[in-house]
């Protein structure tokens, strides 16, 4: 990658495996597939479906997202009785389709039609219907009854073969086994059978699970063309879940107008999925849009489409719209569902008002509405990211207790709460008794650690798990970039982080807030402020979409780089535009007049928080007690550290050292000390800022020899000085005209810190020779 990275892959994702040519059918059939002596040995035969005792794929070890409403078109198409059928036939395709616990089996069905007939009804079942379980079932029930010869007819072998494949394919898309149900369709048309719609709509599906580019999907499409078959309402809906997760609004619309041309009418299912597509992309005025359309064309809103709507306002902190489009669901009698209140749950979460999400979930309750595992997933994550462990387990035992097994989404929050904790071995246990439980890594487990590495510090590691994703064959999409984006920025690599840009149109996958967000941060760590400043124009002319999330961001990375003026210009420009003000933001206010010790400013912010019934959060404690320790207030630093603990929060390690500063700049070592024993007895393990704080106090205060002996200590920790350690010990000797003793300490220090490289020891003798003329 760049000169300046030492990455252990490069960044740039492999391109993913070239898809197999679809044969020509008709070429297909007169010229059969011969695999070659070098062809991979087949792992299945698809008539070995046909069997009685059927085979069924492994159980995913992925479990169902529960709490999300049943998507009736999946399956479920409109289907007609083809008119040329005889009237047995069509009394048999009534029956098979009908529910088997009412009905006759598929072989007391098939005994009453005679075998004429059944070549018929099983391409009626296969090519039209869109049912390859009950096709299987009869081809299985046919050769019951009439034996092989029933499956070695002109018109019922390939589509028997072809009801195998797809039925394999429907079965590893309903158990989340996405790359399985591709690896099947492959070998299906590499063996030269054409699918039918129903399999190309299932492997659509499948391709809207993993993400996979726009333009792999229209490749599939036109093959579908290619070979003949028309796309029918469901094809089109699939099409427009599968611009969802990139938020391709513009694509949608098309495959939406597309839709109308062909002859079909947008039924729910294709507003909810172009409405849920406007909201992933930020686009509210034309999610509005589309409910009105919705509407006019007779298609009443459920509580799917104002999920959807809500959603999409919470993910962009309009708790207040969210919040009207709930009253107005209700107003419309239509009551709001567990994923209504989830949502919610989790937006008040983000914007760090706390006691309203609790109130929310209590009115859950209250309303006879029950917890599933969505919500007690956002519990979790809302008392993890804030330390608050007890409360989180008690959580997880609720869960358990509710008959609810921990699915991926568990550990995957888990994994995110560690690391966003620092707790770098929390993270790898996590991750270790997630693959006992017996759950296969997915992209989402991926990007989870990915990120809880890259806040561990942990650069390496999360290359790496991007590396073991990009072995695996998982698609990067937009989350996997954004956590590499947020891992590059934490390290102000922003030549990187550039060039993943780059990558990303290149792969057909559009960067959103979250990436020009990594971006910024990027640019601020690298203290490289004219690109900060080139960016920030952008935003605010509104040329980046979208424009008020990303003001946001301004005012986080403005603060990062201590720009006073910049900072409040941004967070006017959000009081102007009338955004909801989230924690992060006021955090932020609060940390800039905090480092500028402007007191009153501080205040104000404080009481806008309280206005707002947004609660304090680490970040808000950790700037008030930075404040007051520039201030010299030990005793109100140590006050709010009380607070901390009082509320129920973790106290980080930086909270740990901001006192310890305090006391240490007065000289009050004692009181140090004892902060020192405490944080090391809560479980909170000192790091090298920690000890270069005491070392500096030391030197402070003449204690030489404290700070030497507490060098070694920190070595016998296993830790690791810095430059900063001993600058401190030798500027401190120079600055009191301690020369000889300067000149002492560097020969000694191979001895101290036996690991010193020649090239730091150097660097200090030219230190000290700068001071010494």
């Amino acid at each position: 990658m760049a000169e300046t990275l030492a990455l252990p892959l490069p960044l740039r994702a492999p391109a993913p495996p070239p898809r197999p040519t679809i044969p020509n059918p008709i070429i297909a059939h007169r010229q059969p597939h011969t695999p070659s002596s070098s062809s991979p040995p087949r792992l299945f035969s698809p008539t070995s479906l046909l069997s009685t005792s059927r085979p069924t794929p492994a159980s995913s070890s992925r479990k169902p997202r529960l709490g999300r409403p049943r998507d009736t078109s999946r399956g479920d198409q409109p289907w007609h009785l083809p008119p040329s059928l005889s009237l047995p036939a069509r009394r048999a395709l009534l029956a098979l389709l009908a529910d088997p616990a009412e009905h006759a089996s598929p072989r007391d069905v098939l005994s009453a039609l005679p075998e004429t007939d059944l070549p018929a009804v099983v391409n009626a079942l296969a090519s039209r219907g869109g049912h390859p379980g009950a096709a299987l079932a009869v081809v299985r029930a046919a050769r019951d009854l009439h034996g092989d010869r029933a499956l070695h007819h002109p018109r019922v072998l390939p589509t028997a073969i072809r009801v195998a494949y797809t039925a394999l394919v429907s079965e590893f898309s309903r158990a989340g086994r996405f790359r399985d149900a591709v690896a099947v369709f492959r070998r299906m048309v590499d063996g030269g059978v054409q699918p039918a719609l129903v399999t190309y709509n299932v492997v659509l599906h499948v391709y809207s699970k993993m993400s996979v580019p726009w333009k792999e999907v229209v490749v599939l499409v036109d093959s579908m063309k290619e070979d003949g078959i028309e796309l029918d309402r469901y094809t089109y809906n699939t099409l427009i879940s599968c611009c969802r997760r990139r938020g391709l609004y513009r694509e949608a619309a098309q495959m939406f107008d597309e839709m109308k041309a062909a002859g079909f009418e947008p039924d729910k299912v294709t507003f909810n999925s172009l409405l849920d597509v406007y909201g992933k992309a930020r686009r509210h005025e034309e999610a509005i849009g589309v409910l009105k359309k919705m509407e006019n064309a007779g298609c009443t809103p459920s509580v799917v489409t104002y999920n959807s709507l809500i959603s999409a306002y919470v993910k962009d902190g309009l708790l207040e719209e969210a919040l009207e489009l709930k009253q107005e669901m209700e107003f419309r009698g239509m009551k709001p569902d567990v994923v209504t209140y989830t949502t919610l749950i989790s937006g008040l979460d983000r914007i760090g008002k706390i006691d309203a999400a609790l109130a929310t979930y209590s009115e859950m309750v209250r309303n006879g509405c029950s917890p599933n595992l969505c919500t007690y997933n956002a519990l979790i994550k809302m008392h993890g990211v804030r330390g608050k462990f007890t409360e989180m387990m008690i959580v997880f035992d609720d869960l358990r207790s509710a008959g609810y097994v921990p699915d991926v989404v568990t550990w995957n929050t888990l994994l995110a709460v560690f690391g966003q904790n620092g707790l770098d071995s929390e993270v790898s246990g996590v991750f270790k008794e997630m693959k006992k439980a017996g759950y296969i890594p997915e992209r989402d487990t991926y990007v989870s650690l990915i990120s809880s590495y890259s806040r561990c510090g942990l650069f390496d590691q999360a290359m790496e798990i991007y590396k073991r994703m990009i072995e695996a064959g998982i698609y990067p999409d937009i989350s996997t970039y954004n956590a590499v984006l947020s891992a590059l920025a934490r390290g102000g690599r922003w030549v990187q982080a550039e060039k993943l840009f780059a990558e990303m149109e290149d792969r057909d996958c559009k960067p959103d807030e979250l990436s020009y967000s990594s971006l910024l941060h990027a640019y601020a760590n690298a203290k490289k402020l004219d690109k900060m400043k080139a960016l920030s124009e952008d935003i605010y002319a509104q040329r980046i979409e979208p424009h008020n999330w990303l003001v946001k961001t301004l005012v986080l990375v403005n603060n990062k780089v201590n720009s006073l003026s910049e900072t409040e210009k941004a967070f006017q420009e959000l009081r102007r535009r009338r955004c909801s003000l989230d924690i992060n933001v006021l955090n932020a206010m609060v940390s800039i007049y905090g480092k500028n010790k402007m007191v009153k400013k501080v205040e104000e912010v404080l009481t806008l928080m309280k206005e707002n019934s947004i609660n304090h959060s680490a970040a808000t404690y950790n700037s008030l007690m930075h404040m007051y320790s520039r201030l010299g207030d030990c005793e109100k630093c140590e006050a709010i550290l009380t607070e901390i603990k009082s509320s129920g929060m973790r106290p980080d390690r930086y909270s740990y050292n901001t006192v310890i500063y305090a006391y240490g700049r007065k000289g009050q070592m004692k009181e140090a000390s004892r902060l020192f024993s405490e944080m090391k007895c809560s479980g909170v393990k000192p790091d090298i800022v920690t000890y270069n704080i005491f070392i500096k106090s030391y030197v402070a205060n003449l204690m030489f020899e404290e700070a030497i002996d507490l060098v070694r200590y920190l070595v016998a920790q296993g830790c690791k000085p810095n430059e900063r350690t001993y600058n401190s010990i030798l500027e401190g000797y120079c600055r009191h005209g301690r020369m000889v003793e300067a000149k002492s300490f560097l020969s000694n220090l191979p001895k101290i810190y036996p690991g010193i490289s020649k090239e730091e020891k150097h660097r200090l003798l030219e230190l000290l020779a700068k001071r010494t003329s």
